[in-house]
């Protein structure tokens, strides 16, 4: 998936990525680099990231259904 701007897949800077947390459930999240998404999975919500930038709005968000697989990704956040 591409942010849709210029064709290249969105990358988001880690130390940024170290310091956010899901709005609703203020856990923990994981990057998904094929949908350049940032996915909470208590919340079950993918915050989608365009041009580098995450939008952290639950209204923005994917409901991530229970038929998607979603590969165990490194956690990103403090320490677990």
């Amino acid at each position: 998936m591409t942010d849709g701007r210029d064709g290249r897949k969105a990358t988001v800077d880690p130390k940024l990525l170290e310091l956010l947390a899901c709005p609703l459930t203020k856990g923990p999240l994981t990057w998904d680099p094929e949908r350049s998404e940032l996915i909470s999975r208590v919340a079950k919500l993918a915050y989608p990231v365009r041009d580098g930038i995450p939008i952290m709005l639950p209204s923005e968000a994917r409901t991530i259904s229970p038929d998607d697989v979603l590969p165990q990704q490194p956690r990103l956040g403090g320490p677990s």
